[in-house]
């Protein structure tokens, strides 16, 4: 296979986090410093922690460039280009360069990365030219780490938070955080205060709650139910500006559609709304509660209450069967 064999762009595909994102693999596939148990792409076949070549950056220009002009012709807008790979992206040691490549195609840059090799001075300062980057924090806890991430041996939790803390801090653009909730490991109180804490001293314009939506590595992975979902959440919006549920339903505006059903599960897919909030969108709509009662009958929104308030919030496990 020669390089013009090789697609490194795919898209432009609908992300709620970056609007229209033009993805680009940097990596072959499954080459990783971590072993995920939630993975959805599989298990990870190439198990590393050196970075590396693996293609030539001005291969994936060329390969970005062509793609951005297809969608140009087709009237398909793009807001960022996006390195979301089948591995992890930092183990290419011309992510720099091919970071800087693209930028000269006056599209943002935006990298997703587990943040493993954050330790590194060469990987911070490589990932500082993007203009958006998205860190994975699934545990501060050494053994709940090891657990769900399953890291190369090579590589050391404390490294990786002290990296985190010092790219955070250097960082000019702007900085999301990810965390993948997985039933019965770190869906607990005393880890996400942990978490939480930890996140409070970055202070990431987002941070993202994630479930498994997809077939996993480890097939026996659940994520937690809306009511423990709705605790982590009140949990981390106590520490962060702003928290979001990440579940891969990208829903429609925020706005209203004129369709309060859309409405209601599009805001709740991504804040649980309190019973009053609910209450006020449905009299502004013009529409009685008995939306929200066939809602909850059709298992498309879920009750759960917190410190004294009632919520409502997108029934997640119903979605996420539906998304596998």
């Amino acid at each position: 296979m020669t390089a013009s064999d090789i697609r490194y762009s795919f898209g432009p595909v609908p992300s709620r986090r970056l609007g229209k994102s033009l993805g680009i693999n940097n990596i072959p596939a499954k080459a990783c410093t971590y072993s995920c148990i939630y993975c959805q792409v599989g298990q990870t076949t190439q198990m590393q922690s050196d970075r590396r070549v693996f293609y030539q950056p001005e291969d994936i220009f060329h390969d970005v460039q062509s793609r951005l002009v297809q969608a140009k012709e087709a009237s398909e807008p793009v807001d960022y280009l996006t390195f979301v790979p089948d591995g992890e992206p930092t183990l290419d040691v011309n992510l720099g360069k091919e970071i800087m490549l693209l930028k000269s195609l006056d599209v943002p840059v935006g990298v997703i990365t587990n943040s493993s090799l954050l330790w590194r001075d060469d990987v911070r300062d490589e990932l500082g030219k993007a203009d958006w980057v998205s860190l994975k924090i699934d545990a501060v806890q050494e053994d709940i780490w090891r657990q769900i991430n399953r890291p190369h041996k090579a590589i050391s939790l404390p490294w990786i938070l002290n990296g985190v803390v010092a790219f955070a801090k250097a960082f000019s653009g702007k900085l999301v955080t990810e965390t993948m909730l997985i039933r019965g490991l770190n869906d607990n109180v005393d880890c996400m205060k942990a978490v939480a804490s930890f996140l409070h001293a970055l202070q990431p314009s987002q941070a993202y709650l994630s479930i498994p939506t997809r077939p996993p590595a480890q097939r026996q992975v659940q994520g937690p139910d809306e009511a423990t979902l709705n605790q982590i959440y009140q949990l981390l919006a106590d520490k962060v500006k702003q928290v979001e549920y990440l579940i891969g339903y990208e829903g429609d505006s925020f706005a209203f559609t004129g369709d309060i059903e859309k409405d209601i599960l599009s805001i709740t897919a991504v804040h649980p709304m309190r019973e009053e909030a609910v209450r006020m969108i449905l009299s502004q709509a013009g529409s009685p509660w008995a939306v929200v009662d066939r809602m909850l009958a059709q298992g498309n929104l879920a009750v759960t209450k917190y410190d004294g308030h009632i919520f409502y919030l997108r029934k997640f496990s119903e979605h996420s069967k539906a998304a596998a």
